[in-house]
């Protein structure tokens, strides 16, 4: 691992992840956009299986939304590395999410606790 590292996952949500999402959450069905939760699993997954990827812990998480995600609209998460603490076993990475046509609808940053740093 080092700065500058990145993965991304493309994911599409519909109305029936929206009633499933509805049922385990309590949320309320009939939704037009993607809830944010959604979208925040994305980096969750990035972040446990692919970068920094099995054995990660989250510390932090910061997210900003700053555009509604319409359903049925392919969704393109991000996590990239931003500084590494290999003495503290810790990786600071920004976070994104973006419309096809570019528009970034979330960021923030996320810090984690990974084995191999450095």
């Amino acid at each position: 691992m080092k700065p500058g590292d990145a993965v991304e996952v493309s994911r599409r949500y519909g109305a029936e992840d929206l009633q499933r999402f509805a049922v385990l959450a309590g949320a309320v069905e009939g939704a037009e956009t993607v809830p944010e939760p959604l979208i925040g699993a994305l980096f969750s997954y990035l972040l446990g299986v692919r970068l920094p990827g099995p054995g990660t812990n989250y510390l932090k998480q910061e997210l900003r939304f700053l555009a509604s995600a319409p359903l049925d609209t392919e969704l393109t998460a991000r996590v990239e590395i931003t500084r590494l603490r290999p003495e503290k076993h810790l990786v600071d990475l920004r976070t994104t999410c973006r419309l096809p046509d570019g528009t970034l609808i979330c960021d923030g940053r996320a810090l984690v606790l990974a084995r191999d740093v450095g």
